[in-house]
């Protein structure tokens, strides 16, 4: 098997540098607040460097954002990249706090070689804003010690990667301090000079974990790694240096993370129509926002349109740390349909979903309601109000089949005041509620009245003439 690492060395840095659209000196410190352990390139120009106390580096650089050193945001950052690897690779084996391993060997012929494996890795890096460095061994101990050394070199040759193996002093070999030394003491100062000691003698001059471990370098010995299987949910979250006041703020690191949601529904193959985003503040709870679609979407830009007019409604109660998009619904795709030779789409559908996604997100999720006819012949029970559906492509009845029926339905019959002075229509029975105890029995007209309007009229086999709506 061959085997692809990727050491991150400043990879919180990188998260929390995405999502700011300001440049300006950046650490990460230490949990107690009191050493510096990650510098970004703008840091370490100003003379800030990896275990320098925090008091001088903010002397160095007085603008200097902080942001403490946290597993369980190290942990999660890490998933998110396994979650974006694992669209190329599908064994993927997480390294806490700053590594991931991938089995690459599967892929070369689906990629067309391994510099095509490198490349599409490196790409990805690139576009997600990542530093990493890339090693490649035939076992998984051997890729990360070559990825953390900084050796990493695209090739699959067992010559070269063992002699890059040997090169490496004992540090870098990550042996504990106790067994570098023991090692010194026999005149060792390589990984290639350990390698050369028979098996036997490594066991009784040192101890049979550390035999252990040379041969899983080596792949003498199994060393079986438990793949990452991602969670059927997609969770993105962005941290704040500085707390943002304004929703305003809010847009760009948003922004990002829709693109990251639209290219993970894409590898999907899959669409969502609810979104939420919590907004989390320093000293109150946080504020939970909805953002539902009319139907399956995907794209960025229309949820960012969307949540860019719920933001506009809702005022922040107070400075937000840190933001959460999470998706937890998700529907299949539907193939596209009425495009023309250029791929422009021709179904209206989409324009549909499109403007009552937009009157929701500003008017509220109940602020619409959509007509829905009823199984009930009695004009005043044939339809409901009810909550916005999904349009489908169900065919309707041909106008023409249908009866004429005005726009403005009253809520009841009113009584006829006058008599209309000329018939168009008419007349038309309806007659029905002898289940529900409201029988009616009726004959529609459509006439017009004294004054110009024209009405729709029924008559009462037992109490006489009524208006029952008016066409424009």
């Amino acid at each position: 098997m061959l085997w692809l690492y990727l050491h991150f060395p400043h990879l919180v840095l990188d998260h929390i540098r995405r999502t700011r659209e300001d440049e300006g000196a950046l650490v990460v410190v230490e949990g107690s607040g009191q050493k510096v352990i990650q510098a970004c390139p703008d840091a370490r120009s100003q003379g800030i460097r990896s275990g320098m106390r925090l008091k001088t580096a903010i002397s160095l650089a007085p603008d200097l954002g902080m942001v403490r050193a946290d597993e369980t945001q190290e942990a999660r950052i890490l998933e998110d990249q396994a979650r974006w690897l694992y669209r190329y690779a599908a064994h993927i084996v997480l390294v806490p706090p700053d590594g991931l391993l991938a089995e690459i060997g599967s892929l070369q012929k689906l990629y067309g070689g391994l510099p095509a494996v490198w490349q599409t890795v490196e790409q990805g890096l690139n576009e997600r804003q990542l530093n990493a460095w890339i090693g490649i061994g035939y076992t998984p101990l051997a890729a990360r010690l070559i990825a953390r050394a900084g050796k990493g070199e695209c090739t699959a040759d067992k010559g070269h990667i063992l002699r890059s193996l040997s090169q490496m002093p004992l540090l870098a070999a990550e042996f504990n301090e106790k067994a570098c030394t023991r090692l010194r003491r026999l005149g060792l100062n390589t990984l290639g000079e350990v390698f050369d000691l028979p098996p036997g003698e490594l066991a009784r001059r040192l101890s049979p974990e550390l035999l252990a471990y040379i041969q899983k370098i080596q792949g003498t010995r199994p060393d079986p790694r438990t793949p990452w299987q991602p969670p059927h949910s997609f969770r993105q979250q962005a941290d704040f240096v500085q707390e943002i006041e304004h929703t305003q703020g809010l847009l760009f690191p948003l922004q990002r993370m829709l693109v990251e949601l639209e290219e993970d529904l894409c590898w999907r193959q899959q669409d969502t129509d609810s979104l939420r985003l919590v907004l989390k503040h320093r000293h109150a709870e946080p504020t939970r926002l909805q953002i539902r679609t009319s139907g399956p979407e995907h794209r960025a830009d229309h949820f960012l349109n969307l949540v860019r007019l719920r933001l506009e409604q809702h005022s922040l109660s107070a400075p937000v740390i840190s933001m959460v998009l999470l998706v937890k619904r998700f529907l299949s795709r539907e193939a596209p349909s009425g495009q023309d030779l250029l791929g422009e789409t021709q179904d209206l559908n989409e324009a549909w979903h499109t403007l009552i996604s937009r009157l929701q997100a500003r008017l509220g999720d109940q602020a619409l309601r959509q007509l829905s006819p009823q199984a009930d012949h009695r004009p005043e029970r044939a339809w409901s109000a009810s909550e916005v559906l999904r349009k489908t492509g169900t065919p309707l009845v041909p106008a023409a089949e249908l009866p004429r029926r005005p726009l403005w339905l009253l809520k009841g019959p009113q009584p006829l005041t006058e008599a209309p002075v000329t018939w168009f229509s008419g007349p038309e029975r309806i007659s029905g509620g002898w289940w529900d105890g409201q029988r009616v029995h009726r004959d529609y007209y459509i006439a017009q009245l004294s004054s110009g309007q024209l009405a729709w009229v029924f008559r009462d086999a037992r109490e006489g003439w009524f208006v029952h709506g008016w066409f424009g």
